[in-house]
């Protein structure tokens, strides 16, 4: 399973005296099949235009509150869900705590981890993906 998304990202350190932050930022509406139809759907519920990104994989159909809802095209079989993404400003020492309360790696990269809670939903978690509003709203862990 791999996302296109967060090439480009990079998970490198940025917490200071072993201090990071992190927030869910991200609500994505997960679609192989129906990948157009759910998309117009989103757009139709929220009365906002998606913002599609040229050669990837997922529509910004814009802020909703705090968090951004976008809608993701994923691989043939894969079944429709809904997933978050949590950023930080330290991908991997959010990854460790997440370990840490529970959760399991799914798939790490060097740019991104898909992870799943201790009940089995996915998730990932991301490098700082909404700029001011994390810079607001992050939760800053030691």
């Amino acid at each position: 399973m791999t996302l296109m998304r967060y090439v480009g990202a990079r998970l490198a350190p940025r917490s200071v005296d072993g201090m990071h932050r992190s927030r869910i930022g991200i609500v994505l509406i997960d679609h192989a099949a129906q990948y157009d139809e759910a998309l117009a759907f989103w757009s139709g519920v929220t009365g906002v235009t998606p913002t599609p990104e040229a050669d990837a994989p997922y529509s910004a159909i814009g802020p909703i509150g705090t968090l951004n809802l976008e809608v993701q095209r994923l691989g043939e079989g894969t079944p429709a869900r809904i997933h978050l993404d949590i950023e930080s400003d330290d991908p991997s020492a959010e990854i460790d705590r997440l370990i840490g309360l529970g959760a399991t790696v799914v798939e790490r990269e060097e740019d991104f981890a898909i992870m799943r809670d201790p009940g089995g939903l996915v998730f990932c978690v991301v490098s700082v993906q909404t700029g001011e509003r994390f810079e607001r709203e992050a939760t800053t862990w030691e």
